[in-house]
């Protein structure tokens, strides 16, 4: 099997001012689904990025804050195992990012021989 990342982007929104039932709920959803793929014998890891980082740019310029120039931000990711990338986006299929209008993006990783 080959490995693949999910990383999950989404739009910032900063109207959104979840309860902490809400966030218990989210919490179970990620954690269902997260369970379901790994009791298929295809999770390999997953985090979630925090707020806090800095860009490095060519010419030693830094700039704070990971999302300085973009409109969506990535809020994390999960490595998962598929035979094929066609096999890895079904597995993306019920991510609850999906369900507050966020995106999956999948990748296949590459292996690099050192």
């Amino acid at each position: 099997m080959k490995e693949f990342m999910m990383i999950f982007r989404s739009t910032s929104n900063p109207d959104y001012n979840p309860t902490p039932e809400e966030i218990g709920e989210s919490i179970k959803q990620w954690q269902n689904w997260i369970g379901g793929i790994a009791a298929q014998g295809k999770f390999v890891s997953t985090n979630q990025l925090g707020f806090e980082g800095k860009t490095l740019a060519p010419g030693n310029v830094i700039t704070d804050g990971p999302y300085a120039e973009v409109k969506e931000m990535v809020g994390g990711y999960i490595l998962v195992k598929a035979n094929s990338l066609d096999e890895a986006v079904e597995l993306a299929h019920g991510c609850p990012i999906l369900n507050i209008g966020g995106k999956v993006e999948v990748r296949n990783l590459m292996e690099i021989n050192l």
